[in-house]
């Protein structure tokens, strides 16, 4: 059964056994000193619309509805820290963790990283780059987001190499035609775009990440069947990678708007089972009670 937990994630954490978990990915706030927020739209025809598109057409931008949280820490490593040092107790001996966050924090991240899992037992630090957004005139562009991969055990961890989806050569001309035709495997620089504005994979969460990014890192770092965690799930991509993979999996967020996020993208399926920890503040209960009881199975 795999199992999504509305909950704060220490608390689960705490109650999962020692070494339990295959992979570990998770992508906590960023620290970013700021309410991170947005607004999922759509564009409708409308002689009364105040834009005009193909043919002189005029359209109409309607808000579907916004989604934020406060990525604001006065001491962010005194909030990741218990929360890591649970993360290593329950990974398996032969487990990887994949830890996402970007330049702000990266480089104080992985000195405590550092500490909790030991510095031989780092692996990678992979750059996802991606070209969307604003530009700053005054520095250069901030376009990519770091991830810190570390091992449990340097001598004995899962990496299926041949699993991994491969990419095209950017001079296919210079390496023949075979090698052209099977690709070449990503290095630790991964370009892959954001979700796209208009695609179905979009849920409307603040803080998605790509399917792609997920499934390359669960295809590379987990066999089938193994169980994946993430206790920072936000819009669930990881729960959906899973499902796609064959791997069973559990995600953890605080967050009403990340559940209510993933109840719509898993809306239907019966291998989930819904649980519910119940501390205040939020007014958890009216967010359960609106999904259907064909799809969550709530355990208080």
């Amino acid at each position: 059964m795999n199992r999504i937990y509305f909950a704060d994630n220490l608390t689960v954490l705490e109650g999962l056994a020692d070494t339990s978990v295959d992979l570990i990915y998770i992508d906590p706030p960023f620290n970013t000193g700021k309410t991170q927020s947005r607004t999922r739209i759509k564009t409708v025809r409308s002689e009364e619309g105040n834009r005009i598109g193909f043919q002189g057409n005029r359209y109409q931008t309607i808000a579907l509805g916004t989604s934020s949280f406060d990525d604001i820490f006065d001491d962010y490593l005194a909030f990741l820290e218990p929360r890591l040092r649970e993360a290593y107790r329950v990974l398996a001996k032969h487990g990887s963790l994949y830890f996402h966050v970007d330049y702000r924090e990266v480089h104080y991240c992985r000195l405590l990283l550092d500490t909790i899992f030991g510095r031989d037992c780092f692996l990678n630090e992979i750059i996802w780059a991606y070209d969307y957004g604003g530009r700053p005139r005054r520095k250069w562009p901030p376009k990519h987001d770091n991830i810190l991969l570390y091992v449990k055990d340097p001598d004995d961890y899962v990496f299926n190499r041949e699993e991994i989806e491969r990419i095209p050569y950017m001079a296919p001309g210079l390496v023949g035609p075979e090698k052209a035709a099977r690709g070449k495997l990503p290095t630790d620089v991964w370009w892959h775009t954001i979700v796209p504005t208009n695609s179905k994979e979009r849920t409307g969460y603040t803080t998605q990440k790509p399917l792609g990014i997920l499934k390359r890192i669960i295809q590379a770092s987990s066999q089938p069947g193994d169980l994946v965690f993430d206790f920072f799930a936000g819009s669930g991509t990881t729960g959906e990678a899973c499902l796609v993979l064959g791997r069973e999996f559990i995600m953890v967020d605080n967050n009403p708007e990340a559940l209510e996020t993933m109840a719509r993208r898993f809306e239907g399926i019966p291998s989930i089972e819904w649980i519910r920890f119940d501390p205040s503040p939020y007014q958890r209960r009216s967010l359960f009670d609106s999904i259907s009881a064909s799809t969550v199975t709530l355990n208080e």
